[in-house]
Formats: structure tokens, sequence, C-alpha cells
């Protein structure tokens, strides 16, 4: 089946793009979505949907203050938005300037510190700081929350604290996986008072999350590279949760990228499911990889994607004509998507990184992709 961009687009009203966080963490909405129906309820309802032996895996990704202002070494302004540091005093990053940057032009930073252009790898630049030193350490002194476009308010304070998950410890991340947004530390020990297991992994959302599809035919488009790492201790609750009958909860695309991506590309989870009875069950636990994974990830996720590991995805509304769109919509299913979209729109959710939550559950396997 040809999928193209326009299964994924919407009309929103600019009036829905939240602007601002809600006043605590929890005090969202929720839109609970099924097949045939939704549900408008608040965030904290998410309780009422879980069972013992449930298992939420979290991304623990930390948003760097990614984004610097400066100048080239000509006078003109440039601005700079880092989207990996791959060694201590290298970094790949999108840079911003009346003319691009040739290699070995000198660049000046928040008039603090030097970079040197060393090249160009597909759309992103390759920066040398000029005195050695510390990507991360720089950042933190100097740069900026890299807020998405659709937020129209230079980043302050209030969004250097909101703009982060209450877990968030592994710096690398230049956009913040939004569907933890919602949790504080609280609500976290009230799901496992109820039972439910916790796991981390670690998927470093890029730029790239927000970089249009420029393709019609969406076959043809290259998804961009983002890091991730599993733990083995993920590896192994994941596989315990299965195999005892809890359902595996995605705490944002971010989360499920890494889960399925990991299961796709390093073969870590087998599949109970598709096997038979208890002892296939055993022997499938036994079999698989108990050690960490990590790589890079391209993992294009399409209506016809066969899901692997994830049963339930709570996640926030997303842009249209997306690839996240795209991801949800093989999720749950386009025509599900379509509907529980509309729906948002009629009741006035809030939208994209500081809006509202939505829970889907994952469509079954043999369902129509198409609407």
């Amino acid at each position: 089946m040809t999928l193209s961009l326009d299964d994924f687009d919407y009309a929103l009203p600019e009036a829905l793009i939240a602007q601002h966080p809600s006043a605590e963490r929890t005090a969202s909405r929720l839109l609970r979505v099924q097949t045939d129906a939704q549900y408008d309820e608040i965030f904290t309802d998410l309780l009422h949907q879980v069972r013992p032996g449930d298992l939420f895996v979290f991304n623990d990704t930390r948003v760097i203050r990614a984004r610097l202002r400066g100048r080239r070494d000509s006078g003109g302004a440039i601005e700079v938005l880092i989207e990996r540091v791959i060694a201590g005093d290298e970094a790949l990053a999108h840079v911003r300037a009346s003319h691009a940057p040739r290699a070995g032009t000198r660049l000046r930073l928040d008039d603090a510190f030097e970079v040197d252009v060393l090249g160009r790898t597909d759309d992103l630049y390759r920066l040398r700081l000029a005195d050695g030193g510390d990507w991360y350490s720089l950042l933190e002194r100097h740069g900026s929350i890299p807020l998405p476009p659709y937020i129209t308010h230079p980043a302050g304070e209030t969004d250097a604290g909101r703009y982060q998950t209450v877990y968030a410890r592994a710096p690398g991340a230049v956009a913040a996986p939004t569907a933890g947004l919602h949790f504080d530390q609280d609500f976290i020990a009230r799901l496992r008072g109820l039972g439910v297991q916790t796991a981390w992994v670690t998927l470093h959302v890029g730029a790239g999350t927000f970089q249009p599809v420029r393709v019609t035919d969406i076959a043809d488009h290259r998804m961009h590279a983002e890091r991730y790492q599993i733990p083995a201790e993920t590896v192994a609750a994941v596989r315990t949760a299965r195999l005892l009958g809890g359902r595996i909860w995605a705490v944002g695309t971010t989360s499920l990228r890494a889960l399925e991506a990991a299961a796709v590309e390093a073969d870590a989870f087998a599949d109970p499911r598709s096997q038979s009875g208890p002892e296939a069950d055993e022997a499938s636990h036994h079999r698989a990889p108990q050690c960490a994974i990590e790589g890079d990830t391209r993992l294009f996720i399409t209506p016809g994607y066969r899901f692997r590991v994830v049963d339930r995805l709570l996640t926030n509304f997303h842009l249209p004509r997306s690839t996240l769109m795209m991801l949800v919509s093989a999720f749950a299913g386009m025509a599900t998507i379509r509907r529980a979209y509309a729906h948002a729109i009629g009741e006035r959710y809030r939208f994209f990184s500081y809006g509202d939550a939505m829970l889907l559950e994952r469509s079954p396997p043999d369902a129509e992709p198409a609407p």
C-alpha cells in the first residue's frame, strides 16, 4: 500500500498549540483512545488503567542547553544548535547563517569561546572547540534550552525546569521526550504502589524530530538517526513482564522507538506471543540476550509495521505530516488516530510539547492500516 504525506495531515487551530506548561506536571488532560471510542479524562486517571505487573518504560535523556548565538570570523551573525556531542571537543550541529560556513571557518559563540568548522556530514556541520575543552560544560554555561519552533517565546528559567523530565539524567537530547513531562516523582511512586514496575532507556532526541518530511511518498523518506541505549536491567525487566503477562507501556514515542529498535536491530526481545505454551515462553526467556544494547537507529515506523514489544503508548499530540504522526497511526490505526485528533481539536485539547496527553492501545496485528 502506498501512503502519501497527505494521509497524515490535519488542520490545527493555532490557538491550540500550548505555549506554556500546565501549572502542575500531572494537571494535564488525558485522551484515552480505543479503536471505536475516545474518553476525555485527566492525566491522573491513568492510575485506573494499570495492572500489577505492568511495566512502564521511561526515556531518561536530559535536554542540553544546545542553542548558541554568535558571529563568524567575517562578522556575520549565526545561530548554532548542537545536535550531538561526538567527542569531548567535537560536535555535530545545525548552523543558521546568511551564507553557509565552509570548512576552515572560525565561529565565536556567545562572545566567550571559538569553534572551527571542520566540514559537513549530510545537513550537519562538524565543529571542534578551537582551544579544546568540553562541550557539555560550555553549553551549560553559555547555551539556552532549545524550545521547539512552534513555541514562540524565548526560553526562560521556567522552561529550563519544565522542559525537562523529573527523571532526566543522561545529557544529550536537544528536544524533550515530552510524554514524560506529565510525571512527577509522587505520581511515579503511586504507580509503583499499584504494583507497576519501572525501567529506563536512553534515546537522545535530535532536532530532526521537528524537521519536515520533504517527500510525497513516505517510502522515500530517510529517517534521521538517533542514539539509544537500553541497560541490561531493562532488557530483563521487559522479558520478565511479558513472561508473567504484564503489559509494556512506552512513555513517549522515543521510549517506543528505542524498544522497537532493539527488537528489530539487535533481536533483544523474542516475542512469546508468536509461540505457544509456557514451555515456549520459558525457552524464549532464557534464549534471548540479557546484555545492554546501544547504537544509532533510523527505524522509521509507518502503518504496516509489526510491533514487537510495546502494548500501550502514552504520548502527546504530534505535528501534522510528521514521522510521529505516522508512528502513532501505525500503532493505533490510521482511522483511529484521525478520529482521535478530530475529537481532540473539537474538545480543545492542548497540542504538542507543553500540551495534553493521550493513551493509545496497540491495534490488532491484522487490523487494516488504511482509514
